[in-house]
């Protein structure tokens, strides 16, 4: 067995006083941005608040998308840009801002290429809600994309050596004549200013701060999250202290399938649906199409004043969704060698379940779904036993809002220029995703965009 890999932060007596460029967050965006300023000749360092690495990054499940790659075609599926353009800005409700989307959906295939020319390799493809095509990429293993993620830009940051510092939370943006010089940070007991060339914010959104959600949706106040307790919008906040326009903050996304009856919440990731599994009510009846948007199987579930709702899945779905393992591993599955101990174990109707199991089937085999007209994750029926069931309710999980770039990355003002020298990308920037993001377009979103912003920089210092 491979030997686990384990990254030690740089120890902060490390800490120099002056960089090429600050990066503010250890998520893919961050790492991303990072690695490309370094390859291309700059000295970056990397700041994060948590003790643990990876941000949000690590709780992504179902993949990367992206179109007219080499993967999709010896996977024999042939994608065009304006296919997956056309369907994000649907998905979106027409409300993404189209610049950022035509950088997004051109420069998504030469990210799956980057992170393969850094043996990154994304060589398996599954499909979400609201794509037509399978371009959701993921490790052959089928292992759930963030943590994978997280963990080889990690052994990238490492091999480049370039300096990481954990505990070290940024409290300010500091600048001089117009242009962003530095920062100041804290690790709690010392503060002090560190200099640069340029910042890139890559802190995230602000899913996990209640406050924050309150503000901008009241209607949200006290749901779940599945967001990590860093993701708390300070990157936000530290760019608006400089003027920084903030676009979309009303826009929260809420994820359809999180488990949630533990003192956790736990995304239960859209490639169990996009693989095959179904969704029913108490009755252990259908009632949506499942790889509708997010947005719209959200509302399907809340329509039902249930508490929620189930998933339904068998061993041949399990065995091509290994997340699964994990959610078993802490007891969020339920397992029965027949239809008739599900319904048993859920108090469901086992006539009911089966005859909704039986009509699933055949319109697998019909290709024909004529109940909620669902046309993509059909590959496979449930008919291998044993089955398996997960309790599922609608939880926080995305905010499409915050800081407005334009798509080289720089942070925009109220007036719609430039601040010169602040960068970001990832979660923390609002917009590329309108009301409502596509499973699969986030982890994509932090590697387009990171690297879009390690060039930029790079750019820029280069000028000054």
């Amino acid at each position: 067995m491979a030997e686990k890999f384990h990254f030690e932060p740089t120890s902060l007596t490390k800490l120099r006083k002056h960089y090429d460029v600050i990066v503010i967050g250890s998520g893919a965006a961050g790492m991303t941005a990072a690695i490309q300023a370094h390859e291309l000749g700059l000295k970056p360092v990397i700041l994060e608040k948590m003790d643990n690495l990876g941000g949000n990054t690590n709780r992504a499940s179902s993949g990367m998308n992206a179109a007219e790659t080499n993967v999709q075609l010896k996977h024999h599926v042939v994608d065009s840009f304006e296919e997956f353009y056309d369907e994000t800005l649907k998905g979106g409700g027409n409300q993404n801002n189209t610049e950022l989307l035509k950088y997004f959906s051109t420069h998504a295939a030469l990210a799956i290429d980057w992170l393969s020319d850094h043996d990154i390799h994304l060589d398996e493809i599954t499909i979400t809600g609201g794509m037509s095509k399978m371009r959701t990429h993921r490790p052959s293993s089928l292992a759930p994309i963030g943590a994978f993620l997280v963990t080889e830009l990690l052994k990238q940051v490492q091999k480049a050596r370039i300096p990481l510092f954990a505990g070290l939370k940024v409290t300010e943006l500091t600048t001089e004549n117009g242009r962003v010089t530095g920062v100041r940070a804290t690790t709690g007991k010392q503060s002090g200013p560190l200099t640069a060339d340029a910042v890139v914010l890559a802190a995230g959104g602000f899913g996990a701060n209640q406050d924050m959600l309150a503000e901008y949706r009241p209607d949200l106040k006290g749901m779940k999250t599945t967001n990590q307790p860093g993701a708390t919008g300070d990157g936000i906040k530290l760019a608006q202290a400089l003027g920084a326009k903030l676009v979309d903050m009303d826009q929260v996304q809420v994820h359809p399938t999180v488990q949630q009856d533990t003192d956790h919440a736990y995304l239960i990731g859209e490639a169990v649906r996009g693989e095959g599994a179904i969704l029913v009510n108490q009755h252990g009846e259908r009632f949506v199409n499942e790889l509708d948007t997010r947005k719209n199987v959200t509302a399907a579930i809340d329509q039902l004043n249930e508490g929620g709702a189930y998933l339904i899945f068998d061993q041949g779905i399990r065995n091509r969704v290994k997340a699964v393992e994990f959610y078993d591993s802490i007891g969020l599955v339920h397992t029965g060698q027949s239809l008739d101990e599900i319904a048993d174990q859920l108090g469901f109707d086992a006539a009911t379940l089966k005859q909704t199991v039986t009509d699933w089937n055949k319109a697998v085999t019909d290709e024909n779904d004529a109940a909620f007209h669902r046309t993509t994750g059909m590959d496979r029926d449930i008919e291998n036993a044993p089955f398996f069931a997960i309790h599922i309710a609608p939880a926080v999980h995305y905010t499409m809002g915050g800081i407005a770039i334009n798509h080289k990355t720089e942070v925009l003002n109220e007036a719609g220029d430039s601040i010169k020298g602040l960068y970001a990308a990832g979660e923390i920037v609002g917009g590329l995703h309108g009301n409502n993001r596509i499973g699969g377009n986030s982890i994509a979103e932090t590697v387009i965009f990171g690297r879009q912003a390690g060039e930029q920089v790079f750019n820029y210092v280069s000028q000054k």
